[in-house]
């Protein structure tokens, strides 16, 4: 009995099924990387404590150093200087990765309309939840790692696959 295999170089049933399997297994063990600035922090810390229990979606296990992290969280400001920083940090993540705005400083730039306030990290990074508030709740935290287990659990590409975009 032969295996039949597609001419037009479609992955076969083994492959798809082992990715499959993979992206189970990535859904369930999101590990974050934070990198707060502001009062988005606070409700960070609050949102792995065990009042919330984020350990029940995957993301229990924070890390410290950007290589072992496929998440990552900006909670806060970031100014023109530190966004070098910030575009270090997410280059030195392993891909896949996913990056998370979280809150009206992050996302926009909040109330701080100035020279030195970067509006928003989707200038310099390809942003795939933004969590809206100032600051928001911890359930906001919680729903961003469920958008991006459901994102894994549909295979749909990420933002760094459709950005920049380009016109």
């Amino acid at each position: 009995m032969a295996v039949n295999r597609a001419k037009d170089g479609a992955p076969g049933f083994l492959t798809t099924r082992f990715e499959a399997l993979l992206a189970w297994g990535r859904k369930y063990s999101i590990y974050p990387f934070t990198f707060a600035t502001a009062c988005c922090g606070i409700e960070v810390m609050g949102a792995f404590g065990t009042h919330y229990d984020l350990s029940r979606f995957g993301a229990e296990v924070v890390r410290f150093s950007p290589r072992q992290a496929d998440m990552l969280l900006v909670a806060g400001t970031v100014n023109y200087k530190m966004a070098p920083v910030l575009k270090r940090i997410h280059d030195q993540m392993l891909e896949p990765k996913w990056v998370v705005a979280m809150g009206a400083c992050a996302a926009s730039g909040g109330f701080y309309n100035n020279y030195s306030v970067l509006q928003g990290i989707d200038k310099i990074l390809p942003v795939d939840v933004y969590i809206p508030g100032c600051p928001p709740n911890p359930e906001g935290i919680i729903d961003a790692v469920v958008a991006i287990q459901k994102l894994l659990e549909t295979g749909a590409p990420r933002a760094a696959e459709r950005w920049p975009i380009k016109i």
